[in-house]
């Protein structure tokens, strides 16, 4: 039974209505629970004082120890400003919150990985790489989380090559590596090659910004990307784009000059990845329409997409994807994420390269391809578990095969480990619940 554009702007609003009520009942996603038996209260002679004082001293004089006495091996900073949470802009840190302790949701849940919410009162770049290297002791790793463009890139850049732990915004990463994986499968289903295809980029934020660069290094050809900014199609007459993080991509894309807009970047192409204010409208049918055969849509705004799916569809577009779960084919980074930083701590690597992430797309490819592809499935879903630890270990291999990892561990070392976390987190969660120390949510608002 077809389903009416009424229902489908039903369901896609659903989620806005019941997410105030849920929080407020939970009064927040994550909390801190012991990990070590505590028998009696003399074990915090072990704890705490006077045993722990020996830890201490152990890691005074080799600071690795860190990483085997203390929970820092799992360790993560959820690092935010507020100045750009999903499609909202800047809304500042405090209400950023919700976002930042629902990431550290999911890379608990999917990834096993101890994420803690740390928003900023600070918008200054300077200052949060500051407060970013004060707070590195307790941490394995840093993710930075909807920062304002362009300081992003000035903020991620230092911090990748000044702190002795991973430092990654997924905004950039993140977004880059799951759109990776879904191209690779979408373009396997129309029948195109990553190096002849035409590619529209509309957005040249932090996520499409670092996507082209990401595509480039899995073989897509620049020469072959048309980007668009807010100002219109990207290309090296632009005197607005010089001395900016832009002059690149007008150099290396666009090389017959287009101007115009997203009809003129978007005629002829083979794929169209937007990543930039959220929709409806932003991409109109009739710009769809004038794309090549079997045109592919990626619309990832959040939390709507630049066109509807239906609307692309019905515009000519043989696959769409989005950033929403209420649709197929979401693109979210949720699907690499939580796997990336598993494997990067697993292996203790003083970074996360692209070379990682790209890693981490092909196995989600890969895994979606075995499956069967179709035009509603080129990316597995996030109730897909398997693709996690999975991940995990083809990150945490390219780490030490870049030599950029402290810890080297094989293929079958890095997957047990990895699927151990992943169930046990889950089955923390099932045993909480099902005992009540989890309460069930109230009643869906009407």
């Amino acid at each position: 039974m077809k389903v009416t554009k009424e229902e489908l702007l039903a369901k896609a609003s659903k989620w806005s209505k019941i997410a105030p009520p849920y929080h407020a009942f939970y009064r927040g996603k994550v909390e801190v629970m012991p990990k070590c038996a505590i028998r009696s209260l003399q074990d915090f002679s072990i704890w705490y004082t006077p045993g722990v004082a020996q830890s201490c001293r152990e890691i005074e004089k080799d600071l690795e120890q860190a990483f085997e006495q203390t929970s820092k091996w799992n360790y993560l900073a959820v690092v935010s400003d507020g100045t750009r949470v999903l499609g909202l802009g800047d809304i500042g840190g405090q209400a950023g919150m919700p976002v930042m302790e629902g990431k550290a949701l999911i890379f608990k849940y999917l990834g096993g990985v101890d994420a803690f919410p740390i928003c900023l009162s600070t918008k200054d770049p300077d200052e949060i790489i500051q407060a970013v290297k004060w707070i590195e002791p307790s941490f394995g790793g840093i993710n930075l989380e909807d920062f304002s463009k362009p300081k992003c890139f000035y903020i991620l850049d230092r911090l990748r090559e000044e702190m002795p732990i991973p430092v990654w915004h997924d905004d950039q990463q993140g977004t880059a590596a799951v759109i990776l994986a879904g191209v690779v499968n979408a373009l396997k289903i129309v029948g195109k090659k990553m190096k002849t295809a035409k590619f529209a980029i509309i957005g040249s934020g932090a996520a499409n910004t670092r996507t082209f660069y990401v595509l480039e290094a899995a073989d897509v050809n620049p020469k072959n990307v048309i980007m668009v900014d807010s100002r219109g199609i990207i290309n090296q007459h632009r005197e607005d784009v010089k001395d900016t993080y832009k002059w690149d991509l007008a150099l290396k894309t666009n090389p017959d000059g287009i101007s115009g807009r997203n009809r003129e970047a978007m005629e002829g192409s083979d794929i169209v990845i937007a990543a930039s204010k959220p929709g409806p409208g932003v991409i109109k049918p009739e710009e769809v329409s004038v794309m090549a055969d079997d045109p592919i849509v990626f619309a990832c705004a959040n939390p709507i997409p630049e066109i509807w799916p239906w609307e692309a569809k019905e515009a000519g577009a043989k696959i769409v994807a989005t950033g929403r779960s209420d649709f197929p084919n979401q693109v979210n980074n949720s699907l690499v994420f939580p796997a990336i930083f598993r494997g990067a701590l697993d292996v203790r690597a003083r970074t996360i390269s692209d070379e990682m992430c790209i890693s981490s797309a092909n196995a989600l490819a890969k895994f979606a391809e075995d499956k069967g592809l179709s035009e509603e499935y080129i990316i597995p879903t996030m109730s897909e578990w398997e693709i996690y630890p999975r991940q995990a270990v083809e990150t945490g291999l390219k780490a030490i095969e870049q030599g950029i990892a402290r810890r080297k561990l094989n293929r079958q070392e890095l997957y047990e480990h990895a699927d151990y976390i992943f169930k046990r987190t889950q089955d923390i969660v099932t045993l909480l619940m099902r005992q009540g120390f989890i309460e069930a949510p109230p009643p869906e608002p009407a």
